[in-house]
């Protein structure tokens, strides 16, 4: 089934911000949370688009929502829907400012150690502009139209995406005086390898390859305390738990911290990501001016 989006049936617009919604979040009551609205209204919405086309946009799987391949061949056409929906509501507000609503997702550290911190100047400069800060353990999907923008790890190599390098940032070896006195104080890689308690990430739930580290640090290191919160490393290292890997920008601003084998540091790079459909949307292209100025401003922090 194949609906070109000239030739899409007069249907209440609700109706299609009910089924994009459940495209993007694969189920009834996340669509819900989005929307503002209780599960019922969604999936009566999705039930009188349906109706209207007279095909299932969706499976009902034992994980949620699964497209058709009915619901596959609309969605890049609703899609192209809300972005002409989102220019228009942009222009609309004329010369009062941003309009509407800025989704981030990022990872957890940046998120929560960086960006939080500087955020409130740009909700400042654009007050009527709604920002979601989603950082977390993972990343939403720009494909998906799940986040307006992605600061990812890596640059994407596949989708309908536009990246460019925000930053270069670097981690290194932490540990507290007490943890070094009662353990001592590795010389060289090699001694990490016995005495010491390593802290680091859950190998089966490490979200991108880039933060596999400890092997740059000395081949065959384990980490004997784990988690997929990098909030969480910090504070197990904080505390005396052993030794971890942490960005500098997180580290070096926590007083109970000092660099172990300071002469090995990790370099990686930060990605601003955009759907290609969005990127030229004024909240998007504010966005991206200003973090890259704040990141070139901060350079001494992400990268000392």
């Amino acid at each position: 089934m194949t609906i070109p989006f000239g030739t899409m049936p007069s249907i209440d617009w609700s109706d299609y911000q009910a089924f994009l919604a459940i495209a993007r979040a694969g189920q009834l009551a996340g669509a819900a949370r989005t929307l503002g609205v209780d599960p019922t209204t969604v999936g009566r919405r999705l039930r009188r688009l349906e109706a209207s086309l007279g095909t299932a946009l969706f499976e009902q799987t034992r994980s949620g929502q699964e497209l058709t391949e009915a619901g596959e061949a609309l969605l890049s056409s609703v899609e192209a829907m809300a972005s002409a929906a989102g220019r228009i509501a942009e222009q609309a507000g004329g010369n009062d400012g941003l309009y509407g609503t800025l989704r981030i997702s990022t990872s957890e550290g940046f998120g929560c150690w960086f960006l939080a911190r500087h955020l409130p100047r740009f909700q400042a400069a654009h007050p009527r502009l709604a920002i979601d800060l989603v950082a977390s353990s993972g990343f939403l999907s720009p494909t998906r139209r799940e986040a307006d923008v992605a600061i990812m790890l890596s640059r994407p190599r596949t989708g309908p995406l536009v990246a460019h390098k925000l930053s270069d940032y670097t981690l290194a070896l932490y540990g507290t005086q007490d943890y070094l006195a009662a353990h001592g104080t590795p010389s060289r890689p090699a001694d990490l390898l016995d005495g010491h308690a390593l802290v680091g990430y859950i190998p089966d739930l490490i979200y991108s390859p880039e933060l596999r580290y400890l092997d740059e640090i000395q081949p065959g290191l384990k980490a004997a305390i784990r988690s997929p919160s990098i909030t969480a490393q910090q504070s197990l290292v904080a505390s005396g738990a052993g030794l971890g890997v942490l960005p500098c920008f997180m580290a070096e601003s926590d007083p109970r911290l000092v660099a172990v084998l300071p002469e090995k540091r990790i370099l990686r790079s930060f990605w601003f990501v955009t759907h290609q459909d969005i990127r030229k949307l004024p909240r998007v292209v504010a966005f991206r001016q200003w973090l890259d100025e704040t990141a070139l401003r901060m350079e001494g922090i992400l990268k000392p």
